[in-house]
């Protein structure tokens, strides 16, 4: 019995997926089935049950995970020790970030840590906001980019980069801009265009409707916030978005305050634990990165901004 082998055998066991666990582990699926074949003849048993669409643990391998799991953690603590006492950070961090967007900052943290540990590796997803918080309390991401509707989700710690109020975004001939402010019974008379459910902004947006005892039509939504301008300046429906990704748009789009909307959307880094040395070594860099001014020949896309998803 190996290590990797206990690692593939983990891997194909949480992703129900010989395919995605070959991914994950960067070898070949074949290399994958041969080392958890290996395994299961090592050990006189099936750990899986192939027959279905998706692989399920059998009884012996549910009895298996938790004790493979805790083997791969003491080989890693092990490591972690030796390296610490050397000076040394190695490992691997899944660094999560909402769809579509681009915040500078984060990069830039992520390769101060690849130039200060090289022996790091890390590996970059994007993912609706809620999927992530679901990941980071699974432990398949570390360190995660997501808004959220005001508060830090339960059981994760988060570092708050930025909060901003939703507006409405509507081209100038609109009629909702001959008013100062707009409210939700305003916006339910005409299309609005939005971010999916399980974004931040969506979920502000939904919750403020919900309380209000408002109906308001979703004409259109897409994951992208310049999609959602886009059809905006298009006349295809009022944008609900933040006010620093609408003066991107500018001035093709112009934007009006949701009177009866008092949650803001927060975009935070998150993370469950920092056992990991590299996580914390990431988040040092993260709160240095984003606390850093702005250059002044800066591009003119805010940096960072609340591009929630």
């Amino acid at each position: 019995m190996e290590l990797r082998q206990l690692e593939y055998f983990v891997a194909v066991a949480e992703e129900e997926n010989f395919t995605r666990a070959a991914e994950r582990v960067h070898i070949s699926q074949s290399g994958v089935s041969a080392q958890v074949r290996q395994l299961e003849h090592d050990l006189g048993t099936s750990l899986f049950d192939r027959s279905g669409r998706s692989v399920r643990l059998t009884p012996a391998g549910t009895a298996a995970l938790r004790h493979a799991r805790s083997a791969l953690a003491a080989a890693d603590a092990v490591r972690q020790a030796v390296d610490e006492v050397n000076g040394l950070i190695r490992g691997r961090l899944v660094v999560g970030m909402v769809t579509a967007c681009t915040v500078t900052p984060l990069f830039d943290a992520l390769s101060a840590l690849h130039h200060q540990h090289p022996g790091v590796e890390m590996v970059l997803l994007e993912d609706t906001s809620d999927r992530l918080v679901e990941r980071l309390r699974a432990g398949t991401v570390d360190l995660a980019l997501i808004s959220t509707s005001g508060t830090t989700p339960p059981g994760l710690e988060a570092y708050e980069i930025i909060r901003e109020p939703l507006v409405a975004a509507m081209p100038s001939d609109h009629p909702l801009c001959e008013q100062p402010e707009v409210t939700l019974a305003d916006l339910a008379r005409h299309p609005v265009v939005s971010l999916p459910t399980g974004a931040g902004v969506r979920a502000v947006f939904d919750d403020a409707c919900a309380a209000a005892g408002v109906d308001v039509e979703i004409a259109f939504q897409a994951g992208a916030p310049s999609a959602i301008a886009d059809l905006a300046i298009r006349g295809l429906g009022v944008a609900i978005l933040s006010e620093s990704l609408v003066a991107r748009h500018r001035p093709h789009l112009t934007t009006r305050p949701i009177a009866d909307i008092h949650t803001e959307p927060v975009l935070s880094l998150a993370w469950s634990s920092t056992d990991n040395p590299a996580l914390r070594q990431l988040i040092h860099h993260c709160r240095r990165t984003f606390a850093r001014p702005a250059p002044l020949d800066a591009p003119t896309i805010p940096a960072p901004t609340l591009t929630p998803q």
